[in-house]
């Protein structure tokens, strides 16, 4: 990837996108295309088609997605159907009719089976039931990679789909309503601590293990594969280790300095009982995390407080 390319980050004023742009600009490139909403509707497939003629990007980086949490995601599952599906097929098919050198899918452990053998390999897509909570959205993603695929078998289209594991880091989404389990620790221990409360309840058992990587890492991971990978299989980026909901939640409240008790509630649903992916074949070519989980929430969460404060 030359300097002067012109590189498109779709998604890139959300979390994962405005850290590839961070990590991009780090790296020297300045020619970055990142439209917003308002700019293009990337449902649209005429818009982006035309977004395309226009502006000639060499690169993608497909961070555009509608996420959410197990509340959003059994709420609305049509939108997270048809939204995902319309931006995954405008975009490929965009690219590869305008000539695109490379284009980076991202994809979700959420494609994975509910029961898949942990830690979870990349062979494990297709083998088994998916999570109910969020049927839809793995549903979606599921068809970006085939799409992916599809097109590299049948026009020799330069596509890679990556598969990320729970993300979370600065510019996360912190609506209780939508949010993940690690940004919605974050806040809800932050508002206890603030209102002193006695405790906090949250949903589920706490049993279920969950693995997280600081989107920064996912970013270095991104670029990297931009630059040495060019293969039709998908490929897991981690960290290859998880951690129990309940123990997270202790860790999120020592961080954010809540002295409360930490409570759960069983009546509500778990998810799939454990995420841990097998990051083998990326370590294989040379890549690691680099950000401890502690060091991460830390961050994160001094750019949460601070965001609250200048409000």
């Amino acid at each position: 990837m030359d300097r002067d390319a012109r590189i498109l980050v779709c998604g890139g004023t959300g979390l994962v996108g405005s850290a590839i742009v961070r990590r991009l600009r780090a790296e020297g490139f300045a020619n970055l295309l990142m439209p917003g909403r308002a700019e293009l509707d990337l449902t649209d497939a005429a818009a982006v088609d035309r977004y395309f003629v226009q502006t000639r990007p060499h690169y993608l980086f497909d961070a555009a997605a509608k996420v959410g949490g197990i509340l959003a995601n059994s709420t609305y599952p049509a939108d997270f159907l048809r939204i995902n599906l319309a931006i995954q097929l405008n975009l490929v098919e965009a690219a590869h009719r305008h000539g695109l050198r490379k284009f980076l899918f991202l994809g979700s452990t959420c494609i994975y089976p509910k029961h898949a053998p942990q830690p979870m390999r990349e062979e494990y897509l297709l083998t088994g039931p998916l999570e109910e909570t969020n049927h839809a959205y793995a549903v979606a993603k599921i068809a970006g990679i085939e799409l992916v695929r599809a097109y590299r078998r049948q026009y020799g289209f330069s596509g890679i789909s990556l598969m990320p594991t729970n993300l979370y880091g600065p510019g996360d989404n912190y609506d209780l309503q939508t949010s993940h389990v690690l940004p919605a620790l974050i806040r809800r221990c932050y508002e206890a601590r603030v209102a002193g409360a006695k405790s906090v309840v949250l949903w589920g058992t706490g049993a279920p293990r969950r693995e997280f990587l600081h989107v920064d890492d996912l970013a270095d991971a991104a670029l990297f594969l931009m630059r040495r990978y060019d293969e039709e299989q998908i490929i897991n980026v981690g960290v290859g280790e998880d951690i129990a909901i309940s123990d997270l939640a202790r860790l999120v409240a020592r961080i954010v300095g809540y002295q409360g008790a930490i409570e759960f509630d069983p009546s509500k649903p778990d998810g799939t009982p454990r995420k841990l992916l097998d990051v083998s074949r990326l370590t294989a070519l040379g890549w690691r995390a680099r950000i401890s989980l502690e060091d991460g929430i830390a961050s994160t969460y001094r750019a949460f407080a601070g965001s609250r404060a200048a409000a």
